[in-house]
């Protein structure tokens, strides 16, 4: 039971707001001794643990490659890209994303995507520029942390019910696992892959259905946003109103 008390170490360390990385690394030593181990033994399970789960780890990788992409101009050049598609709206192309991401998933190809190689450097920036040539005007903070938010749903809702259709993921094999030794059933991958197309044809429809509704609130909030502030209404707002004045004036 004392071996337990790396857990408490884990509490501490999150309710004291401590580095995550640091308090993990601290309560794996003081478990580890505390179940008389030598320091070298515990290094060496450190060792084992990472080389076992380096798939999980890869990301510390890739966020450099990332981060010297988008020193030299990455996101400057998706939203130049987004700039030349003059009909596709914020929440028509993170509903295309979503797509995309849910197909790929669901052949396993989850590494296309991923909050930080495809939504930071390249999703989310297309997506802001969508939405400030649609509104016509840079978006406030508030509204340009709504974007990113629903950049970053549109990926993890399709990996999300996108990879439980493959029958090799993780999370299937787990499960016909766990029924099967503990049940004794005779659980297929393929059964699990096929109950989670329905699910995932759902979960297309009600985000791709929000991702699309999303042009008509940026359009409110950012004439509210003029409207509070004193600022000229943007320029479809605009546009619209002047629009509406010459059809009464017909009348």
């Amino acid at each position: 039971m004392i071996v337990l008390l790396g857990v408490l170490v884990v509490i501490l360390g999150f309710v004291t707001r401590r580095n995550p990385v640091l308090v993990v690394g601290v309560a794996g030593i003081v478990t580890g001794l505390l179940g008389r181990m030598n320091p070298l033994e515990v290094l060496a399970a450190f060792g084992r643990s990472f080389a076992d789960s380096r798939s999980v780890t890869v990301f510390a990788i890739v966020l450099p490659v990332i981060g010297l992409l988008e020193r030299y101009g990455l996101r400057e050049q998706a939203r130049t890209l987004i700039g030349r598609l003059g009909k596709l709206s914020a929440g028509r192309f993170l509903a295309v994303y979503l797509l995309i991401r849910q197909v790929t998933a669901a052949f396993g190809l989850n590494s296309i995507g991923g909050p930080a190689q495809t939504v930071r450097p390249l999703v989310a920036p297309m997506a802001e520029a969508a939405a400030e040539r649609t509104t016509g005007g840079p978006l406030p903070d508030r509204l340009r942390e709504k974007v990113r938010s629903f950049a970053a749903s549109s990926d993890t809702v399709g990996l999300f019910f996108g990879e439980d259709c493959f029958i090799a993921i993780g999370s299937i094999l787990l499960i016909t696992g766990f029924v099967n030794s503990t049940y004794h059933q005779q659980l297929e991958p393929t059964q699990l892959a096929l109950w989670a197309i329905p699910l995932a044809v759902c979960a297309l429809v009600v985000h791709g259905a929000r991702l699309l509704l999303l042009d008509r609130k940026l359009e409110r909030e950012m004439a509210l946003h003029a409207a509070e502030n004193e600022l000229p209404p943007p320029p479809r707002a605009a546009a619209s109103r002047t629009g509406n004045g010459s059809e009464e004036a017909g009348k």
